[in-house]
């Protein structure tokens, strides 16, 4: 068995085409478009490269996008008093902040700062205990383009075990809470999981989050099991996933591959929370 590829760098493209179509029909219907405003703190290279590929996404399907870039020494109650005027505006939609955010900086203060109907990031406490209570709400984009990509498979989810390998507020909970909302029997596996292979190799669906470099071994794979890598980290000068990607496509169905899988389709879901978002506030 070879696994078949989610091809995130496709679902994204297909992702933008529909977005791009709802964003002229609001534009016509409405006569307004979704506008997003993001903060980055400093001069983190990672930080800006993301705020550079959010822009170039809200671009290219339609979505107005501003930028603040505020220098590192700045002080929280500057941040918190933009915060507090973008929440105010009716015409700014969402607010992203970007991490990582200077050591004098509580990234949780901050978040929680900004309207629960403007976090695009869906990060802060109300939109996490609106996905925890089964309700509809934003919720974070990494996991919603982990469920796309599931879901992209054609396979029919409901009833079927996943174990979530990871347990961050940022991705493992979310996703595990999204795919509950699927209808799939969900396993939440950590560092400290005894017998973690054999916990895995019992799944249908596998989500790999914990930021270890070929953590997940192929033999630990279900035959024809989903494999989903979250993964992104750097070794050699190169990108990398927390699967083992040779070894496991030959176990699995299908398997994201890193870079191409999950990355590029979490940059359209954060512009679909921004669609989202608008429309909560221009239906109210």
């Amino acid at each position: 068995m070879s696994a078949m590829i989610l091809d995130g760098k496709l679902l994204a493209s297909q992702l933008k085409e529909r977005l791009s179509a709802d964003i002229k029909h609001l534009r016509s219907s409405v006569n307004d478009t979704p506008r997003v405003f993001s903060i980055v703190v400093g001069n983190d290279p990672a930080s800006l490269s993301y705020a550079a590929s959010q822009q170039k996404t809200a671009l290219s399907v339609g979505i107005h996008y501003e930028l603040q870039n505020f220098k590192s020494d700045s002080s929280q109650e500057d941040v918190l008093n933009l915060i507090d005027q973008l929440n105010s505006y009716d015409h700014v939609h969402g607010i992203i902040v970007n991490k990582p955010l200077p050591a004098h900086m509580n990234f949780m203060t901050i978040i929680n700062a900004i309207a629960p109907y403007k976090d695009i990031e869906g990060m802060n406490l109300t939109n996490f205990g609106l996905l925890l209570m089964g309700e509809e709400g934003i919720f974070p984009c990494t996991p919603a383009a982990a469920l796309e990509l599931l879901k992209s498979s054609g396979v029919n989810l409901k009833g079927k075990r996943a174990v979530v390998i990871g347990r961050s507020e940022i991705v493992g909970k979310p996703v595990a809470l999204l795919l509950l909302r699927e209808d799939l029997t969900v396993t939440i596996c950590h560092s400290k999981t005894i017998d973690l292979p054999f916990v895995v190799h019992d799944a249908d669906v596998v989500i790999a989050a914990l930021g270890k470099p070929g953590f997940v071994k192929g033999e630990w794979i279900k035959n024809g099991a989903i494999v989903i890598d979250i993964g992104i980290n750097q070794v050699d000068g190169k990108i990398v996933g927390d699967v083992d990607f040779a070894s496991a496509q030959e176990k699995a169905s299908y398997i994201t591959p890193v870079p191409g899988g999950v990355g590029p389709v979490t940059a359209v879901m954060l512009m679909n929370n921004a669609v989202k978002a608008f429309k909560l506030q221009t239906s109210s």
